[in-house]
């Protein structure tokens, strides 16, 4: 259940980091920015796990999710301009 959770939290942690990131609407549509939302939401769980922040088998929580997402989404801006 855990991980259901988690992708649930990623899902919406993507859509408020797409509204929160300024002028990244250009570099990722909207189910990519919810696959990149869901990959945070798991990194912080595990980074958070491994931290000591979160128990073992507990989920980031939304600011953590969203925190993941941002930065995900700033270091996938940074990719795919160099791709241009």
């Amino acid at each position: 259940m855990g991980i259901i959770w988690t992708i649930v939290v990623g899902f919406v942690a993507g859509v408020i980091a797409k509204f929160l990131m300024p002028g990244n609407n250009e570099p990722a549509g909207f189910v990519l920015t919810t696959i990149l939302g869901i990959v945070g939401a798991i990194v912080a769980s595990y980074l958070g796990q491994a931290l000591g922040w979160y128990a073992p088998g507990e989920g980031a929580g939304l600011i953590g999710a969203v925190v993941g997402a941002i930065v995900l989404l700033f270091v996938w801006g940074i990719i795919a301009r160099r791709r241009e």
